[in-house]
């Protein structure tokens, strides 16, 4: 099962996260993928219902265009194709040059601390 984390990290945070998969991409571990966020608003502002909504579309049917995706979520093609956009740009949706989209993972974790989220 490909998983990929969702994580809301301070500036420290993150750095420190950066450099521990530095250290393992140089030394040939596997890494587990990971996106992180710099505050829980950015993160819902970029991982909405509606987005998340989209990618689990894409996984249970398989490839679809944007247009047969609007057309299945029956949603607007501009907001569905921006929507595509900013999943395609954050790594949570892939699209191959036919214009078809899948998902690279079957699992999307999403954590943020309680002390380091507010």
């Amino acid at each position: 099962m490909k998983r990929i984390e969702i994580e809301v990290l301070g500036g420290e945070a993150a750095l420190k996260a950066f450099a521990k998969t530095w250290r393992q991409t140089r030394t040939g571990r596997h890494v587990m993928p990971r996106i992180a966020f710099g505050s829980l608003s950015e993160l819902f502002s970029t991982v909405t219902e509606k987005r998340l909504a989209l990618i689990r579309h894409i996984a249970a049917h398989g490839e679809l265009n944007t247009r047969q995706l609007a057309l299945a979520l029956r949603r607007d093609y501009k907001n569905v194709h921006s929507d595509v956009r900013t999943l395609v740009e954050t790594g949570l949706l892939d699209k191959d040059a036919h214009g078809r989209l899948n998902t690279p993972f079957d699992e999307i974790v999403i954590r943020a601390g309680l002390r380091t989220a507010a």
